[in-house]
């Protein structure tokens, strides 16, 4: 019976630890698509100042590490990548709590400093100079994005409206233009998503929690055995 739950364990640890392997490719994968596609460092340098897609390139390579050795250590019975595997994702753990608790405590004051970013890139927009052409490009492709113009709205290009914050009719006198600003596209943006991203962490930590009490059962349960260094 007992050596029925131990193999029970061991290949769920095995299983959990595999879906946990893909979780994290898809994180590395969704982190190069990021790097690729949103490049925004002139026009909002605080939040280019995160490095998410950096982050999540990261994370996304220590979720894999992690996960290999924890299926590999169930696998193989070894006690050491087991320990090895309960030791990281411990540290894993307290790293996500972290960071989701200074998100918390300092959500108003970046979303102030996003705020002076856009205001400052449209300020930059308006100049003639190279910088402003990068700028530029980058308002262009966030306003298409998002589907937004401006930071409140059209008026705050003034005369000079790009041509990304054309919805219809763009070369006619009826031309009709993105009623949403930026500022409040992306706030919206945040807010919708902020309930997931929290369950999403809560979610991943009783995972982790669940992990750890499986690694550490069998890490005792092949101290008990004398099958410590297993091969």
């Amino acid at each position: 019976m007992a050596q029925g739950c131990l193999k029970c364990l061991k290949y769920t640890m095995c299983f959990a630890n595999f879906l946990c392997f893909l979780c994290g490719v898809a994180v590395l994968g969704f982190g190069v698509y990021m790097m690729v596609n949103f490049k925004m460092a002139a026009l909002t340098p605080t939040l280019a100042s995160f490095n998410l897609a950096n982050m999540l390139l990261i994370s996304g390579i220590v979720i894999t590490c992690v996960s290999f050795l924890g299926f590999l250590g169930a696998l193989k019975e070894n006690r050491c990548l087991l320990l090895t595997f309960f030791l990281l994702l411990f540290l894993l753990m307290l790293v996500e709590l972290t960071a989701a608790c200074l998100l918390l405590m300092y959500e108003r004051e970046i979303g102030r400093m996003v705020k002076e970013d856009l205001n400052n890139g449209l300020e930059k927009a308006k100049e003639k100079n190279e910088t402003s052409t990068s700028v530029m490009n980058e308002w262009d492709l966030i306003q298409v994005q998002l589907n937004c113009c401006g930071i409140n709205n059209v008026t705050d290009w003034g005369d000079k409206v790009p041509e990304s914050c054309c919805l219809k009719n763009c070369n006619s006198p009826s031309v009709q233009y993105r009623s949403k600003g930026c500022l409040i596209t992306l706030q919206n943006f945040f807010e919708e998503n902020f309930l997931t991203t929290g369950i999403s962490v809560i979610i991943l930590c009783i995972v982790e929690v669940l992990g750890m009490c499986f690694a550490m059962t069998l890490f005792c349960h092949i101290s008990r055995s004398g099958l410590g260094y297993k091969l």
